[in-house]
């Protein structure tokens, strides 16, 4: 298992380096001069040409690209412009908000669609199946920042149970219960369409080994339905549906940018938007390769559980 993670680990290089290039060509390609949007109304061709020599950004794209790539290295992000301090602390001060709400709506998706898609598999055809199907169809179709307006139009405005945005009361609160009102919502709408991909998957991975012949043969032997459900089938699908949770944790972490702009929720992918309508390139730098690195991270644990379940994937 040691040689195993080592090799996924030096697997990851290569593709956070082609990651940072990515990033890298995109801020580079987008219209306007990045020293002009930081002056303002300061921006004279003297103060716009002494700037541009300060940040570096008269340099050829590839001399900026390695001196960026060997600061990051380093650990330095730079420096936000709009903000004036180090991009890495205003990462690791969003990261935590991010955190909660896409850990929260991870959780969702994953409990309630590996449960959902493993009712639906145990009475195929019957009624709790067609209802989980309709519901799933209906999950997916609906786009999360759709469902996020609806849902502050109606639990925060017409009914109002649940407050309209942010992450804290601006008056009082502050304490777990306010957080949980908060992240009620958002976590709600983000978690959605990827808790019906997650059930429509473990439905059809549930269904799959139902079939084998050691679920027959424990059943022959009068192992409990239940058991032989919760127990024994599912510990051989989630083989095949921990990689589903690999690639939905991404979606989720992704979805988080739009569900944070819709809650004003005050996380890195609302901090991204911010950086872009400001031209803050090392922000935006910095916070495309941070979420990145996370992904990629989290890919590698999801492996290594794999692995761990089934040896033959270490082969």
């Amino acid at each position: 298992m040691g040689g195993y993670i080592l090799k996924r680990l030096v697997s990851a290089i290569p593709v956070l380096l082609g990651i940072t290039v990515i990033v890298f060509l995109i801020m580079a390609l987008i219209p306007g001069d990045p020293a002009t949007a930081i002056l303002g109304s300061y921006a004279t061709p003297e103060n716009v040409d002494r700037l541009n020599r300060h940040l570096g950004l008269d340099r050829p794209l590839w001399q900026q690209y390695f001196v960026w790539v060997g600061n990051l290295l380093q650990g330095d992000f730079g420096r936000s412009f709009a903000l004036n301090r180090p991009v890495l602390d205003e990462i690791l001060d969003r990261f935590g908000a991010t955190l909660v709400l896409a850990g929260t709506a991870f959780m969702l998706c994953a409990i309630i669609g590996i449960v959902a898609g493993v009712v639906s598999a145990a009475r195929q055809y019957r009624f709790a199946d067609k209802a989980i199907t309709a519901a799933v169809i209906l999950g997916i179709s609906v786009p999360s920042f759709f469902l996020g307006m609806m849902m502050i139009l109606l639990f925060a405005v017409k009914l109002r149970w649940f407050p309209v945005s942010g992450m804290y009361s601006m008056f009082g609160g502050g304490d777990l219960a306010d957080l949980i009102r908060h992240l009620a919502m958002p976590a709600i709408a983000l978690s959605l369409v990827a808790t019906g991909v997650v059930a429509r998957l473990s439905r059809a991975a549930m269904l799959e080994v139902l079939r084998l012949d050691f679920v027959r043969t424990a059943r022959a032997k009068g192992v409990p339905e239940r058991r032989v459900i919760w127990g024994h089938a599912l510990r051989a699908a989630m083989v095949s549906i921990i990689p589903v949770l690999g690639l939905q944790a991404g979606f989720v972490l992704s979805g988080a940018v739009y569900i944070e702009i819709v809650f004003q929720w005050p996380g890195i992918g609302r901090m991204l938007v911010d950086a872009i309508l400001k031209r803050d390139i090392l922000l935006v730098q910095g916070g495309v390769v941070f979420v990145a690195a996370c992904y990629v991270g989290f890919n590698i644990v999801v492996d290594v559980v794999q692995a761990w379940l089934d040896p033959r994937i270490k082969t």
